[in-house]
């Protein structure tokens, strides 16, 4: 089974073609998970509740702007990619803290 063959899998089983709202909806909800953990792995810091939740729902405003932008440009993948390299940085940045440690 190649990849085209997977996404077309995919696509049947959210019926995406059949239905272009659930499919944005869909988009939505992958720019808004992988906006919230490159938020979360870059740039976030401890904050009370309320300021977190403020934080959150702006987040997820913007999102609905980027989901616009994300039908014609890669805005999903490139999330996708940050989110793996803020991964990589945090796993080796706590390596090299244990390493330190006498």
């Amino acid at each position: 089974m190649n990849v085209l063959e997977r996404l077309t899998f995919f696509a049947s089983l959210y019926d995406v073609d059949g239905n272009p709202e659930r499919g944005m909806w869909l988009l939505y909800a992958t720019v808004l998970l992988l906006a919230a953990l490159v938020y979360r792995l870059g740039f976030a810091r401890r904050l009370p509740l309320l300021k977190s939740a403020v934080i959150y729902v702006l987040l997820a405003l913007g999102c609905t702007v980027l989901t616009f932008f994300a039908v014609f440009l890669p805005v999903a993948e490139g999330l996708a990619v940050a989110a793996l390299v803020l991964l990589i940085y945090k796993i080796r940045l706590r390596q090299a803290k244990e390493g330190e440690k006498p």
